[in-house]
């Protein structure tokens, strides 16, 4: 072993050793729970108004490392408890913020986005208590946080021409059942999909571009591809009938919006910053073909070197001749739920969902739920993922900014994974008690 190395590990048994017998004691609880969950971290030791900085790390599954620092002081005990202590300024967060060890998560790469793929195995948290000013190492903690809750099943499935995965909650069911369509990056992404069965749903992840033996590109979208997998939930045992429902984010929502306006079997459809107009490629059904609405690239703005903003590139929908771009959402038979960015630099969220109001409100249909965050931009994930400021957008071909404030952003994803999770509970179990009547 080289010496070099030897030497960094007697420096960090040292360290370690000199944390422990410090008496400082940091204790992250629970030590193994679901990304989505609240972080409960406390302190004791310390002497009375001791200045520390708490630092967070976690590396993603490709070895980015994404980090958090917070400033403290001890309580008058020796205490610090992240529910009840402010952070102080010269931080990723400040005041109290139990949770902002995770939400202002950062690294280095600004165009990286965190993302979880292979949702059998947990990010692994790691926490350490430094002395200031010295960042001596006066403790330290671990946490996984995982997206498969205990007894969720996961089931690849290849039926027909869907590929797909399904998770299943625990127990006999039949569990109200949900499909789970991602936007433009392709593949198959399980994370949502997975949390959302922690939480009572058969819920399908259902890749639709690039996965297997799917069309690599995104050209020409078949509408009968996505009618095969709702055919798929309705069918299966363990899935709640008689309607299913959908949730779609960016392209995936305005796909949803497309399937519940065209196909039966619908009930509830929540769409996260989605587009009543088709985008990016052609959808067909049966005789019917909506093209993908245009766009004008001098539009895009750079308010970073390289990074686009192209929030207005995207003609008007209800102008002529886009208007064959626009999906006929009146026709849909279902509960609508939008949520909808203020900050949103991938296009105007708002716009969107307010233009899909009007047109079932012209079609008698009932009032959708619209939740508005002003500050929020257009990645809203689940629970305490860091807010992905900019990536590489698939479909435009260069990076874009999408938008959004760290806190602000942190909260709006709080409060719509509850609401999205209330309003399919509310609508698919509600249609199942109507049923039995």
């Amino acid at each position: 072993m080289p010496r070099m190395l030897l030497l960094q590990r007697a420096v960090t048994l040292l360290a370690l050793r000199r944390a422990m017998s410090s008496g400082v004691q940091l204790q992250v609880s629970p030590q193994r729970c679901l990304y989505d969950e609240t972080l409960q971290l406390q302190v004791s030791g310390l002497s009375p108004g001791q200045d520390i900085t708490l630092r967070t790390e976690l590396t993603d599954e490709g070895g980015q490392l994404f980090s958090s620092m917070g400033r403290y002081r001890a309580g008058g005990s020796g205490e610090l408890d992240l529910s009840q202590s402010p952070a102080l300024e010269g931080g990723t967060f400040t005041g109290i913020e139990t949770e902002g060890p995770l939400w202002s998560l950062e690294t280095r790469d600004p165009l990286r986005r965190l993302l979880k793929k292979d949702v059998l195995i947990p990010f692994q948290l790691r926490f350490s208590l430094h002395r200031e000013p010295s960042g001596a190492l006066l403790a330290s903690s671990t946490q996984e946080r995982g997206f498969m809750g205990e007894g969720v099943t996961r089931e690849p499935v290849r039926e027909g021409r869907v590929r797909a995965t399904l998770f299943l909650p625990p127990g006999p069911g039949p569990f109200p059942g949900v499909i789970e369509v991602q936007g433009t990056g392709g593949g198959l992404l399980e994370y949502k999909a997975s949390l959302l069965a922690s939480k009572g749903f058969a819920t399908l992840a259902l890749a639709y571009y690039n996965f297997e033996d799917l069309p690599k590109q995104m050209e020409d979208l078949q509408l009968e591809y996505f009618e095969e997998a709702v055919d798929y939930m309705l069918q299966h045992p363990k899935v709640k009938g008689p309607g299913i429902g959908l949730l779609g984010h960016s392209k995936g929502g305005d796909l949803v919006l497309s399937m519940a306006s065209f196909l039966k079997g619908i009930t509830a459809t929540a769409v996260v910053n989605g587009s009543v107009a088709n985008v990016v490629t052609a959808l067909h059904y049966k005789d019917i073909t909506l093209p993908p609405i245009g766009y004008d690239l001098r539009k895009v703005t750079f308010p970073v070197p390289g990074v686009g903003d192209i929030r207005d590139i995207y003609l008007n929908v209800l102008e002529e001749p886009n208007r064959e771009s626009l999906i006929p959402v009146g026709k849909a038979d279902c509960k609508f739920l939008f949520i909808v960015a203020g900050d949103d630099r991938n296009w105007d969220s708002r716009f969107h969902a307010q233009t899909a109001c009007k047109l079932l409100e012209e079609q008698g249909k009932d009032k959708p739920e619209v939740v508005y965050y002003a500050k929020a931009g257009h990645y809203i994930e689940p629970p305490y993922f860091p807010l992905c400021k900019a990536s590489m957008h698939k479909a435009a071909g260069f990076p874009v900014t999408w938008g959004g404030e760290p806190k602000a952003h942190s909260v709006a994803q709080v409060d719509s994974w509850q609401k999205i999770q209330a309003f399919f509970h509310r609508q698919l179990n509600q249609q199942s008690s109507a049923n039995k009547l």
